[in-house]
């Protein structure tokens, strides 16, 4: 099915713009100055510097756009535009400096994985990631788009709020996001990285909480790395002692601090131990009986030994824990040099008010926040605050069950599995 053209509907890139970023152009007839180029991407523009339209330009890497022309449009004529231009208009249209030509062709590439189908050389074409980060964007919905639609629904005369600050709508509109985002919005991320010999990594900008910790296998498998609990612990505070055991201090009167040892311990300790009933290591650390499970575990070394197995160490996934003192996720020595991916929730502000919302919480959000404008204000009528209350309520659940993305046959196969004998 084809996508209907522009300015017919709230889809306004066509096919080319959505799958290929790239939108077409003709220079005019009488080749004049400051032409300009509206585009209608769902993306804006970035121009690292007002310079940066030069590939010489140290910030020319910034841009997730270039402009080629050609006085034929045919594959292969198309040539990078390196001379002075801005973005203008929100961000949404490019002026050229210099006369393109009369009847030029123009192309808009935004930045591509492919590096587009414009440049002639590896230098010229148009790579990074512009255009897949705009895939799916249709079922999102700008935070700021929000508060826009919220003043202009909510708010004016022979309406609940005949006046509100723009200011106000803000603050609760980023409380109301904050809010879904830890436990109705998609708003889980992850991280896939590689544990370093040093066993820590640095937590993600925008973390919040975290959801699971995983290490990859060779197939591409999750394998659910579990949390410390109370196995260990990462000290907050580690002061540096004498002799005595008397806390030390430095020529301004602050206490020394010392090195973790609790942390330094738990690193350099093989995890094998934490399973031998006796305390010794096991000799081989692939043998799947350290664990208890596998034919060798169940009739050979590991025989009788489930009994009153604790399940935190009853597993060989490894184990990690969060440094609050200094921020990093640390992990047991068993996953050094393990393809890992975390899994955290972020409030959903990290970008502001660029942040997006599912259109399937949108009416939610409304209630929310007109739900605190009214709350928050004095001698307004009980019944009025108590019947917002419940709307935003009833909204919530809604979005809760809409986001959830349960589908009736995939309930059905799980309804099926549990109708069957469970055989080991």
């Amino acid at each position: 099915m084809a996508i209907q053209p522009t300015n017919n509907g709230l889809i306004t890139e066509n096919n080319e713009q959505y799958f290929a970023g790239s939108q077409g152009f003709r220079g005019n007839a009488g080749n004049t100055q400051n032409q300009l180029l509206p585009t209608d991407f769902n993306t804006d523009l970035i121009l690292g510097s007002a310079t940066s339209w030069d590939p010489n330009d140290v910030d020319y890497a910034l841009n997730n756009f270039k402009v080629y022309t050609s006085t034929s449009g045919t594959a292969g004529s198309w040539s990078e535009w390196i001379t002075a231009l801005e973005v203008i208009n929100n961000d949404r249209t490019i002026r050229l400096a210099d006369p393109p030509g009369a009847n030029v062709f123009i192309v808009v590439q935004l930045t591509i994985l492919t590096g587009g189908k414009y440049g002639n050389t590896e230098a010229e074409k148009a790579y990074g990631q512009a255009v897949e980060d705009n895939y799916g964007s249709y079922q999102y919905i700008k935070l700021n788009d929000v508060i826009n639609n919220f003043l202009v629904g909510y708010v004016g005369t022979g309406k609940l709020l005949s006046d509100a600050k723009r200011t106000d709508v803000i603050f609760f509109a980023k409380r109301a996001m904050q809010e879904f985002s830890y436990d109705t919005l998609k708003s889980i991320k992850s991280a896939e990285l590689t544990i370093p010999p040093s066993l820590t990594l640095v937590i993600p900008q925008d973390y919040v909480n975290y959801v699971r910790c995983s290490w990859i296998d060779a197939l591409g498998v999750k394998h659910i790395i579990y949390p410390t609990n109370n196995l260990t612990i990462s000290p907050y505070y580690t002061q540096a002692q004498d002799s005595e055991g008397i806390p030390t201090q430095d020529n301004f009167g602050n206490d020394l601090e010392g090195t973790p040892i609790t942390q330094e311990r738990w690193h350099n300790a093989s995890s094998r131990l934490l399973t031998d009933l006796n305390g010794n290591a096991i000799p081989n650390a692939a043998d799947e009986s350290e664990y208890g499970y596998g034919w060798e575990g169940l009739f050979g070394f590991g025989y009788g030994r489930l009994y009153g197995l604790d399940p935190q160490t009853a597993q060989g996934n490894g184990w990690f824990n969060i440094n609050e003192r200094e921020n990093k996720l640390s992990f047991s020595s068993n996953l050094v040099g393990r393809l890992i991916v975390f899994e955290y929730i972020s409030d959903g502000l990290a970008y502001d008010l660029d942040s997006r919302v599912p259109k399937m919480a949108e009416d939610a959000m409304y209630s929310s926040i007109l739900y605190s404008l009214i709350s928050t204000r004095i001698n307004q009528p009980e019944y009025v605050v108590q019947r917002l209350k419940k709307d935003r309520s009833s909204k919530l659940r809604n979005a809760k069950i809409r986001l959830s993305n349960i589908k009736l046959d995939e309930i059905c196969q799980v309804m099926r599995g549990k109708s069957k004998w469970i055989k080991h």
